[in-house]
């Protein structure tokens, strides 16, 4: 299970090679070889391309502090930092400028100002606002489902959050800016401190517009001498529900991934002894709804509420991110 300081990335994923550097070295950087993020900074373009969408923003984003050592990260930006999820690669960078009297772009570049002060922290040699800044911000922005995600890791111990809720709310409530709060109040007001990886918190989104009864987090069931803890349990049918994220499973270590896929497995094997009909799938099941919706039809879970069409529309497109490619 990744936590806030596994998904942080505090150093680029890949070498940036820095103009001076190239010309030391006698790299020349102006072929199909290299992709320049920023003037005067370079990476290799097969690596970069090969990345997933966020590890590409993050590249981006340490382009730009290697360029600007002094500016403070804010939104998506400051969350590479903080470990804060983010599901594709957004758009811009983003930068907070106390001193500015408006906000501007520049390129991919958005320098944001604020009537609210923000607090400012250093992550290893980076300045970006804070872990509370930074989620009662972007929870403003977000289509819903993200935005549900991200408070849920800020306040899950599990996934390494430490803000609480009475912080989160507090906060909320003392900004002058009040952009955005109705979406932040319902992300606040969903969020769950039991949610254990982004895939859960997605899930209980879409398991929720869908119409299906609300499950209840993290039950724990002792059958056969083994302590067995589930994703999501459905009462009226007694199904359980599992959100795969693969990381789970270790698959880095052939040896410890084995051991867990048997594990794994003798466990979904006890809880059906026992009567719990299982419904199993993954994140991207989630974002495409009908995958999702089918493996909880199949376990039994009934419908006790019309789907909400519009907030399931929201998974397909998130506005401030670039557009994915099949």
């Amino acid at each position: 299970m990744l936590s806030l300081s596994d998904r942080a990335v505090l150093a680029s994923p890949l070498p940036l090679i820095v103009a001076s550097e190239a010309r030391l070295l006698g790299i020349r950087v102006t072929g199909a070889r290299w992709m320049r993020l920023r003037r005067g900074i370079h990476v290799e373009r097969a690596g970069y391309l090969a990345l997933p969408p966020w590890r590409r923003y993050a590249v981006r984003v340490h382009a730009f502090v290697q360029r600007h050592p002094d500016a403070i990260l804010c939104l998506e930006s400051a969350a590479v930092l903080h470990g804060l999820p983010l599901f594709g690669e957004p758009r811009d960078i983003h930068v907070h400028d106390p001193e500015r009297a408006t906000s501007r772009r520049f390129g991919d570049v958005c320098v944001h100002t604020s009537v609210d002060a923000r607090t400012v922290v250093r992550v290893g040699h980076t300045l970006l606002s804070s872990a509370l800044d930074t989620v009662t911000d972007l929870a403003r922005l977000l289509p819903p489902a993200h935005a549900l995600a991200l408070v849920d890791s800020a306040i899950s111990p599990v996934q390494g959050g430490t803000l609480s809720m009475e912080r989160l709310w507090d906060h909320s409530l003392a900004r002058v800016d009040d952009r955005g709060r109705r979406r932040l109040r319902w992300a606040l007001g969903e969020s769950d401190k039991r949610s254990e990886s982004p895939a859960e918190s997605i899930s209980r989104a879409v398991i929720s517009w869908s119409g299906f009864e609300r499950p209840e987090l993290q039950s724990e069931f002792r059958y056969d001498g083994a302590l067995d803890r589930v994703d999501f349990l459905f009462p009226t049918r007694r199904a359980i529900g599992e959100a795969d994220g693969w990381q789970k499973y270790g698959l880095t270590d052939p040896d410890a991934a084995a051991r867990a896929l048997r594990d794994e497995k003798r466990r979904e094997d006890r809880l059906r002894r026992h009567g719990h009909p299982f419904a199993r799938w993954e994140l991207r099941d989630a974002w495409q709804v009908e995958p999702l919706c089918r493996a909880l039809r199949a376990a039994g879970v009934p419908l006790v509420r019309p789907a909400q069409s519009q907030m399931l529309a929201s998974l397909r497109h998130n506005p401030r991110e670039k557009p994915r490619t099949p």
